[in-house]
This record gives structure tokens, C-alpha cells and sequence, in this order.
């Protein structure tokens, strides 16, 4: 079963495919965003509530959106946070 009801895939889509969202993902990263993996998570959603697909059980790509199947990454720290500053840190660099 989806960890989401399908129409929150299909918000997030629509929410993707904005004309503000496409804006500032735009202004921040120099291109549109790429909304298809919400449109596909939306289709493996929907073909799992209709007759149980084993293809929408399949996990998503290592990058990208969070896929159906695929555990979220929200929680965990970053793996090259140092537990504390360097030494050196208020010093102009060069």
C-alpha cells in the first residue's frame, strides 16, 4: 500500500507544474523542475489501488522525488556535519 493517498501525489504534481513554483525553482537552480517522477508516482499509485500492480511496487531511482515504496530521507543529518566548528572559522579566507 502507498504511504500517501494518491491525491497527495496529484498535488504535489500540480504544485510542481505551477507558475510560481516553476518560477523560483527557476530562479534558484537556473532550470524548471523536472515534475515527472510526481506524475509517475501518481499513475503507480493509482494502478495499485485498481488491481494491486506489482510495477507500482517497484522503487524509485536513488535520486530524485521520494518514490511509492522508497523509506523518506527527512530526519537525517548530513554525513559530513562535524560536530563542531574548525578551529580557524572567524578567519577571512583567502
Amino acid at each position: 500500500q502507498p504511504p500517501r493517498p494518491c491525491e497527495d501525489y496529484w498535488g504535489e504534481w500540480k504544485h510542481c507544474r505551477g507558475l510560481r513554483h516553476a518560477f523560483h525553482h527557476y530562479y534558484a537552480h537556473g532550470e524548471l523542475p523536472d515534475c515527472s517522477r510526481w506524475r509517475e508516482d501518481y499513475e503507480a499509485c493509482r494502478a495499485w489501488e485498481r488491481d494491486r500492480a506489482a510495477a507500482a511496487q517497484v522503487p524509485a531511482p536513488p535520486l530524485g522525488l521520494p518514490g511509492l515504496c522508497r523509506p523518506g530521507l527527512l530526519g537525517q543529518k548530513p554525513a559530513a556535519a562535524g560536530k563542531s566548528p574548525p578551529p580557524d572559522w572567524y578567519l577571512p579566507l583567502d
